[in-house]
């Protein structure tokens, strides 16, 4: 796909590293473009200690934010904004509806021509997801200008036969995620070129502290894990 067709590009997500493994390609191509791309954090992923010894609770949000801001670097995007006062507790808990009013106002301050997020699912069933999808699409309805779309993350189905079964062991996916989309239902179908594939795989191993473990186990296999990025026309301003 055309990347530069996506314009100016704002993405959505509730912690460090959701964005880099649903849309690390898109992003480097389209800030490579010259586009403005806008990468919004709902939290420091405060809940996300995998070790205890080495990432403690009491500082998972201040090595999550580094870990977030040099996977950025690596990738050329140079706005980020985290929302305030939200906290990350745990897969089952909604974030503060506080957030709500926020991405509004990013919405309406950035006017994207594509706003990338999670489905209603939260694409791993993680409550804060679905927290932050719900409120991207509110702000969506109410802000977005004319010909904007809101684009829902997705995996196919060959991608799901292939990755759900191995990634299984590490609970990523809560029963009933991913959502899985026909190809030909696809609004962005992006197989990333090796360069920008490279790219995307030393921005996620970034996120040592999540991915430290996937990556041990996979290998090398781990960054054709995250080759496609794929999502679905969720809306579209008219």
């Amino acid at each position: 796909m055309d990347v530069a067709a996506l314009g100016t590009i704002l993405g959505i997500w509730a912690h460090p590293d959701d964005d880099i493994y649903l849309s690390a390609g898109i992003m480097a191509m389209a800030a490579r473009n010259g586009q403005r791309v806008v990468d919004v954090t709902a939290t420091r992923g405060e809940g996300g200690s995998m070790d205890e010894e080495r990432w403690s609770s009491a500082t998972m949000g201040e090595v999550r934010t580094r870990e977030l801001l040099r996977s950025l670097e690596i990738l050329g995007v140079a706005e980020h904004r985290f929302l305030e006062g939200l906290v990350d507790v745990d897969m089952e808990t909604p974030l503060d509806e506080a957030g709500a009013a926020q991405v509004m106002a990013i919405v309406e301050e950035v006017c994207p021509d594509t706003v990338l997020t999670f489905g209603p699912e939260g694409m791993t069933g993680h409550e804060g997801h679905k927290s932050v999808s719900r409120w991207a699409a509110q702000a969506f309805e109410a802000c977005a200008e004319p010909g904007a779309r809101l684009y829902h993350a997705t995996s196919t189905p060959s991608w799901a036969e292939r990755w759900v079964p191995r990634l299984a062991p590490f609970g990523i996916f809560l029963p009933g995620t991913p959502p899985v989309t026909p190809e030909e239902e696809l609004a962005i179908h992006l197989e990333l070129p090796e360069d920008v594939l490279e790219l995307e795989h030393r921005a996620i191993l970034a996120h040592e502290s999540q991915v430290e473990g996937l990556a041990h186990v996979f290998g090398e296999d781990f960054k054709h894990a995250m080759a496609l990025e794929a999502y679905r026309l969720a809306a579209e301003r008219t």
